[in-house]
């Protein structure tokens, strides 16, 4: 039987009648997603797409789903994503380093993310105790399987796909926090790194530690700025982006007080919108004014509260808000406002 040819008109009538019928939504947002997958599909399946393709976009999405259902009822706690190798073994004094690392963390209201492997991953999900922590497991035909301390909890997910997984690590957590590793971990490092000097996911503490007789991280500082910073491959402010401790005491408060006066950031349009935790005196913002006016392309910083702009009208309607045309490009010193905020504040 032949099939029948739709119009793009027809066929975008079917699917709005369709998901009007099918989508039991709330809001003209939720109904228009809807539709506008259904059109992303049809498109996809009017191209005779390769079995391959279909395997990839639905296993991505279900990937997808699966991970914003679980993590949804907890957006409102601080999570924090531990990275590091494998191959840690029990007797390296980084694994009792990440154990105590990710107890202190849980004991100051926040929440684990690990990669639900063995070695430093396992000392994260140890750490945090039972049902403190994330596990987001990749799928490999060798080396790791789910670690005991995260392998039967309702906070372990299965991945197929290293950039689905990749990217729930990024939008679920608050911070970061870097052990030792291989490939891996390099990969992970360099590229929530590369989404902060580029704003593709907003300022959040990222943390290099290792244990005291090591000179990982030491090293590692000395290529960047060697071999990228001098030679002009970045600039002075992306050195800003990461931090470099030394004990699970520093970590936990580091990341506590990146919190204590800013809370997020959003951006609309070329305006940078600083939520703040506790407002800011007018002095300060004279500070902020004369010291960090190379940040905005033009006008000035300026305080306002959550009726500045529509869309932010229905969100943390008791904070105040930091106000500025940002220029898009110095992000590194977009950290270095935010702890200069934390600190004066």
């Amino acid at each position: 039987m032949q099939t029948p040819h739709f119009s793009q008109s027809d066929l975008e009538d079917s699917i709005n009648n369709l998901s009007t019928n099918l989508c039991d939504v709330s809001t003209d947002e939720q109904l228009k997603f809807f539709q506008n997958s259904l059109i992303s599909l049809s498109n996809l399946q009017a191209g005779d797409p390769e079995v391959s393709d279909m395997n990839l976009i639905q296993k991505a999405i279900d990937e997808l789903v699966q991970s914003f259902l679980l993590f949804k009822q907890y957006r409102d706690t601080r999570k924090v994503t531990i990275f590091g190798s494998s191959r840690t073994e029990l007797s390296n004094p980084n694994y009792g380093l990440t154990v105590e690392t990710a107890k202190q963390l849980v004991a100051t209201g926040m929440l684990v993310i690990t990669g639900a492997g063995p070695g430093i991953m396992e000392a994260g999900n140890k750490g945090a105790g039972e049902g403190n922590s994330f596990g987001l497991h990749i799928i490999l035909p060798f080396e790791q399987k789910p670690n005991v301390y995260i392998s039967e909890s309702e906070k372990m997910i299965p991945y197929n796909y290293f950039f689905t997984r990749k990217l729930i690590f990024v939008k679920e957590s608050d911070a970061f926090v870097l052990f030792p590793g291989g490939f891996g971990t390099q990969d992970e490092a360099f590229e929530v790194l590369t989404l902060m000097q580029t704003g593709r996911c907003s300022p959040r503490p990222f943390i290099i530690v290792n244990h005291d007789k090591s000179t990982y991280w030491d090293e590692w500082t000395s290529y960047v700025k060697k071999h990228l910073l001098d030679r002009g491959y970045i600039s002075d402010e992306d050195i800003n982006l990461f931090k470099q401790l030394s004990t699970p005491a520093e970590v936990t408060e580091y990341i506590n007080h990146f919190y204590s006066t800013y809370h997020s950031i959003r951006y609309i349009e070329n305006t940078a919108c600083i939520r703040l935790n506790r407002s800011i005196s007018a002095s300060l913002l004279a500070e902020i004014n004369n010291q960090f006016s190379h940040l905005v392309t033009s006008g000035e910083f300026q305080l306002s509260d959550n009726a500045c702009f529509e869309k932010e009208q229905l969100l943390f309607p008791d904070k105040q808000r930091l106000l500025f045309n940002f220029n898009h490009k110095s992000y590194g010193g977009l950290i270095t406002l935010i702890n200069f905020i934390n600190d004066r504040s």
